[in-house]
């Protein structure tokens, strides 16, 4: 069953239009997209600000390195890649200014858009899954950013260990090291957060 009707251009077709200097095509993909680079910026940034600036950010660039675009990969994984990269940018500018410290954020609603792997969850209950996601959303911002930023990388956006390394300017042995870790230390905070939910 197609999610939308077939007179609607794909994503491809856009892409054509819009490294042609169609303007309007490439409006048409922010908006398709937008949620999830927003998405993206938000999970790896914990701040509704930054994400909303690294997210507009993503989109100029993406505007300007249209031509660059090959189509080895899909128009939202390559925009993915660019809105994690200046995350990743700007969490390494945010460490140098000051140390580092855990922010408890207040529960937003757009947070993780799928759930990690290793949770089973019973896609018929609607409330069950949205409670997850909270839970999920509130332990990730008690992460450290390294802890957090390897566990988006590996567990939403599927990098192998190598292409991890080079993106956080680390070893392989340290990434691996983090992710288990980081998988230790959710896994902890979500028994954790469902016994508060219980009580």
């Amino acid at each position: 069953m197609p999610e939308r009707a077939s007179s609607a251009p794909d994503d491809q077709a856009l892409v054509r239009a819009a490294q042609q200097g169609d303007m309007v095509a490439y409006e048409e993909l922010v908006a398709r997209h937008r949620d999830k680079i927003y998405a993206r910026a938000y999970s790896m940034m914990r701040n509704e600000d930054d994400a909303v600036d690294l997210s507009q950010e993503a989109w100029v660039k993406g505007w300007q390195r249209l031509k660059q675009f090959q189509g080895e990969s899909s128009f939202a994984t390559w925009m993915t890649r660019i809105v994690i990269n200046l995350c990743l940018d700007q969490l390494r500018k945010q460490k140098r200014h000051r140390s580092e410290s855990i922010e408890m954020l207040e529960e937003e609603s757009g947070g993780v858009e799928r759930q990690m792997p290793i949770i089973v969850v019973n896609p018929t209950e609607r409330l069950e899954r949205s409670e997850l996601r909270q839970r999920i959303d509130k332990a990730l911002a008690l992460l450290s950013v390294e802890h957090r930023t390897v566990l988006v990388l590996h567990e939403f956006e599927e990098l192998e260990y190598k292409e991890i390394a080079k993106r956080m300017q680390c070893s392989i042995g340290t990434v691996m090291s983090r992710l288990f870790y980081a998988r230790r230390k959710m896994a902890v905070l979500l028994a954790s957060l469902k016994r508060e939910n219980l009580r």
